[in-house]
């Protein structure tokens, strides 16, 4: 969220500002309801003070035993004056809430101007594109072969954009997850266990709500509780409203969870296979900081997860997202693109964000510098490291064989007690 004071002192800049992101901030609304707002605190504290002067009053009467019946008539319509108003100065109160909780965060003055991902600014590339002198297999019919992916029974399962893997391919899956675990520990964080439900206000505290709201799994019969879109909302929000003491941090934390989307508005994009599915695996770094060291963290962050591009021996660029294709509340955005040899393009596999104070505004986290000292809006930063299928999606697509096997990236092997192949069945 943004800072309240910033609108009020500064809305224009934070209109042009906001345009970046392709924003536009509904000036009039805004200022109609601030107008609105301050009329009514200064009329509600004025029948605060005359109604506290009254009571004093009262006081006073009855000391000096005279009569008050009619001074306890003006205390009372003062009271009922001030009801109405305190009402009234809640729901201006509220509508600023909902229409600042609407807004989007501001980008960074690095961020690129553009309006889609067309526009993105490539940061570089790695790595040499693996050449084959045989026709290329996708995912799926790589999957099929060697009988590890089967998407007919997760349909008869569960519908559209769910998976069944199998044997090996299952092992590999699972060897993902404990290899990025393990490498992400290697650069200091640590590894936490999460709660794939959360409540409905720690998705206003990240943003995922209102924006979201489409996108999430609501808990049908439960009043509050969704299913985690990300591990990014539990992290964020296991420090919401504490005051941290700031030789803790940086704070560096890792999970491993599932994620729960609806994809709403992504309908015939990526149908097959297991690039965009509802239920997927993925390992989420995430840092909290000072603000004054966010960006120096952000591409700390981002080389840890190229790290694990290296180690798999996959080809990968990085792109510095333009203002039109940032998230809601990220200030300032790189993704990660691994490149697909069967579709001869590159898909993102994780994106790495620094969201400022804006979440932190949102779930009240904050640090002290010293004791006694002013508490101090943190920043938070956060990224996949990595998306889980879509790494074997580029496993499967990047290590082919001729004949259908797969050949496993070094590194992974020990987890998988050596095997060194995917053999087709």
């Amino acid at each position: 969220m943004l800072d309240p004071k910033l609108l009020r002192s500064n809305l224009e800049e934070v209109e042009k500002k906001l345009r970046k992101k392709g924003y536009t901030l509904n000036h009039s609304e805004y200022l109609e309801l601030e107008e609105k707002r301050k009329i009514l605190q200064t009329s509600t504290q004025e029948l605060q003070n005359a109604r506290n002067a009254a009571s004093k009053e009262i006081g006073q009467f009855k000391k000096e035993g005279n009569d008050t019946t009619e001074i306890f008539k003006k205390v009372a319509a003062i009271g009922e004056n001030l009801k109405t108003q305190e009402q009234e100065l809640h729901d201006v109160q509220e509508k600023l809430q909902n229409f600042l909780l609407s807004m989007p965060n501001i980008p960074a003055e690095s961020v690129p101007e553009g309006r889609s991902e067309e526009d993105n600014e490539l940061v570089k590339t790695v790595g040499n594109f693996p050449k084959y002198d045989f026709e290329i297999r996708d995912h799926v019919a790589i999957g099929e072969l060697i009988a590890g992916l089967d998407l007919n029974r997760a349909t008869k399962l569960s519908g559209s954009r769910f998976a069944v893997l199998y044997k090996d391919l299952a092992k590999l899956h699972r060897a993902l997850i404990q290899f990025m675990l393990d490498n992400n520990t290697k650069h200091g964080y640590s590894e936490v266990y999460v709660p794939y439900l959360v409540k409905e206000e720690c998705l206003y505290g990240t943003g995922a709500l209102p924006k979201m709201r489409e996108d999430l799994f609501k808990i049908e019969g439960e009043k509050d509780l969704y299913l985690i879109p990300t591990a990014e909302v539990p992290l964020t929000n296991l420090y919401r409203e504490e005051i941290i003491d700031s030789k803790d941090l940086p704070i560096k934390l890792c999970a491993h969870s599932p994620c729960f989307r609806s994809e709403a508005g992504s309908y015939g994009k990526d149908t097959k296979g297991l690039i965009r599915q509802h239920q997927f695996e993925k390992i989420e770094l995430f840092q909290i900081t000072r603000p004054d060291e966010s960006y120096e963290k952000l591409e700390e962050l981002v080389s840890h997860a190229e790290d694990l591009l290296q180690l798999l021996e996959l080809p990968y660029r990085i792109v510095n997202l333009c203002g039109g294709d940032l998230s809601f509340s990220s200030a300032k955005t790189f993704d990660l693109e691994v490149f697909l040899p069967s579709q001869q393009c590159y898909r993102e596999i994780s994106s790495c964000s620094n969201f400022a104070d804006f979440q932190a505004r949102r779930a009240k986290i904050r640090f002290r510098d010293e004791a006694g000292g002013k508490p101090i809006l943190a920043h938070t930063i956060n990224g996949s490291a990595l998306a889980v299928g879509r790494t074997l999606v580029a496993i499967l697509d990047n290590h082919q064989n001729s004949d259908g096997s797969v050949n496993i990236p070094k590194v992974l092997r020990p987890y998988l007690n050596g095997l060194a192949k995917l053999e087709i069945a």
